[in-house]
């Protein structure tokens, strides 16, 4: 029997298989799923600058990005939200299209602001009160449950040189890697010319500990970005491979992950141009390339999904960055959006003054993030609640209607 013949027959039946096995919904057939995790914890109040709140402003004097209208502003999106200029030639056409939603307020209830440990936390997708599984991540057990029975409806893969936590599990997944992790080396030649405009005079010697000091600085500063990155490509690595990532899941798979690092940002962050900025760009390029060359008719059938381990403080440091958080921003984007998501801010949502901020710092969750996906996974593949259950144990879906 035809793979197509045998899954109008499951249309038909009720969604169990042999032994009491759960199937996944003919639904799921043609869907595609690509999750980007941002290691590091991205500013998303820099992404999804919130431009109609002063508070905003003030606790961000030389970091936050101008308003709408004002030269190097924010992109306007709603009356209260805008979007990062970085992202003008490739987010924000797929916003007006339709075809890219943001969640605001979103994340983990985890409180350990650990990159490593919400990390980890995310990617299992299991109760914090509970003993961990590292066997066990939420995107295996989403596999699990759509290549259940006798057919196989989903091949997952990870774009990384190790399978990550999230695809851990009892399904197969196949893991490549496509780029290697560009790490930007420290350039001393303006050092070295300061350094000789001093030589033979008394301020020579502090000069030179000065230099010594920074270095060593930007070395522990360096060291954790790369610590919190876990070996994830860089945001340019992704822009250079999201074509061929695209090109793969449009033939060959279904279920894909990929990670990109250098989001720890706690110094010399940048506004509307800087670090940030050039991260932003690169990252939303490969977005935008990896939309265009899956082609009309399979970009109608992708989701993909942009995610972080947690925020960053609302308000900005004495380094000119920003510190780690709790809430964060999700980016949703697709070309079979629903009407009442796309090229909108969804989600549960609060004014930002400094009486709304958790723990007079951050971001709070008011969209908890294995709800977000469940809701997603129930409207995607056709998930009844028991096939839910097994992707997140004890979650009910969050019904943001994203497709």
């Amino acid at each position: 029997m035809q793979r197509r013949e045998l899954l109008k027959l499951m249309a038909a039946a009720p969604l169990a298989g042999a032994a009491g096995r759960l199937i996944a919904s003919p639904s799921a057939e043609g869907a595609k799923l690509l999750v980007v995790f941002l290691r590091g914890a991205y500013d998303c109040t820099s992404l999804l600058v919130p431009t109609a709140s002063d508070f905003y402003y003030a606790s961000r004097p030389n970091i936050a990005i101008a308003r709408p209208g004002q030269p190097n502003g924010a992109l306007p999106l709603d009356g209260n939200w805008g979007l990062h200029p970085a992202l003008a030639q490739s987010v924000m056409p797929l916003f007006q299209q339709k075809q890219a939603s943001f969640i605001a307020f979103t994340g983990t209830d985890d409180l350990t602001r650990s990159h490593f440990e919400t990390q980890d936390s995310i990617e299992l997708g299991q109760a914090l009160d509970k003993r961990r599984d590292y066997r066990s991540g939420f995107l295996n057990r989403l596999a699990g449950v759509l290549g259940g029975g006798p057919v196989t409806d989903v091949s997952p893969i990870a774009f990384t040189d190790q399978l990550p936590i999230s695809l851990r599990g009892d399904a197969k997944a196949a893991n490549m890697a496509l780029a290697g992790n560009a790490r930007p080396g420290i350039d001393a030649r303006q050092s070295q010319i300061i350094a000789a405009m001093y030589r033979n005079t008394s301020l020579a010697q502090p000069v030179a500990e000065g230099f010594q000091v920074r270095d060593e600085v930007m070395r522990a500063v360096q060291a954790e970005m790369d610590a919190a990155s876990r070996n994830a490509m860089s945001a340019k690595g992704f822009e250079l491979v999201a074509r061929r990532m695209a090109v793969l899941m449009r033939d060959r798979f279904d279920l894909g992950f990929v990670d990109v690092g250098g989001w720890d940002t706690h110094v010399g962050q940048g506004a509307a141009t800087g670090y940030l900025a050039n991260r932003f760009e690169e990252l939303g390029r490969g977005v935008a390339g990896f939309a265009q060359e899956m082609g009309e008719d399979a970009w109608r059938q992708t989701v993909v999904v942009v995610i972080s381990e947690f925020g960053r403080t609302f308000r900005e440091n004495g380094n000119r960055g920003t510190d780690h958080g709790h809430g964060t921003v999700y980016w949703v984007l697709g070309g079979g959006l629903s009407a009442e998501a796309g090229g909108r801010i969804v989600g549960d949502q609060q004014a930002l003054t400094q009486a709304t901020l958790f723990q007079n710092r951050d971001y709070p969750v008011l969209n908890e993030y294995r709800a977000v996906f469940g809701g997603l996974f129930r409207r995607m593949y056709g998930l009844s609640p028991a096939q839910l259950g097994r992707v997140f144990e004890g979650v009910a879906p969050r019904e943001l209607r994203l497709v």
